[in-house]
């Protein structure tokens, strides 16, 4: 599998993205350089899909499979896009406040760590469904990756569409997420309407 080693901070700056939303919670010193031509059109389109794929961490193949699925479901193409990734198993492990990073979540799911429905479940891309229960593993719950982003994430309020128990290191789906609660939406990091249109041509 191919591997973006890009340092986090320089990828930000890069696609102008806050490296809070990637869990990292400090800023680089460095100065953003001014563009020196006006971005076109199907730059911005391009940007937008760039973000998408390295905030949730998705090839490109992958994220071709999840635009065609989307168009295939009612509603929204570019909302149930973005619900697709914000349900892919890492992703809620991260958010539920199991792992500090994405990226530290897919290893946590990869190893095996992580259980739904009581079942272990090692794919980061698994899609859970409402009414699914993602816990840490019993024997992996003393691990200090673990313990360490439970209190770095001590803090941070869990997405509405989630229930967490912390004393149990387990959480609920209690719903798809709409738009208003995934982060990179309602923030306006990402417009998936763009990647939309890219794909469209």
């Amino acid at each position: 599998m191919a591997i973006d080693r890009t340092p986090v901070l320089k990828r930000c700056r890069a696609l102008d993205i806050d490296p809070v939303v990637m869990g990292v919670n400090k800023k680089s010193n460095r100065q953003q350089r001014r563009r020196r031509r006006q971005e076109s059109e199907y730059g911005r389109q391009l940007r937008e899909k760039q973000k998408a794929k390295f905030i949730y961490g998705v090839l490109e193949k992958q994220f071709r499979s999840y635009y065609d699925r989307a168009l295939r479901i009612e509603g929204i193409t570019g909302d149930n896009l973005m619900v697709q990734l914000e349900t892919r198993l890492d992703n809620v492990v991260f958010r539920l406040g199991f792992a500090r990073t994405r990226k530290e979540a897919r290893q946590t799911v990869s190893h095996g760590h992580v259980t739904v429905n009581g079942h272990r479940v090692d794919i980061p891309s698994y899609q859970v469904k409402v009414g699914d229960v993602v816990a840490i593993a019993p024997k992996y719950r003393e691990l200090l990756p673990i313990q360490e982003s439970l209190l770095a994430s001590g803090h941070v309020a869990v997405s509405p569409w989630l229930e967490v128990d912390i004393e149990k290191l387990q959480g609920s789906v209690l719903s798809l997420p709409s738009r208003d609660q995934i982060d990179v939406l309602s923030d306006g990091t990402i417009e998936p309407q763009l990647i939309v249109e890219l794909y469209s041509k």
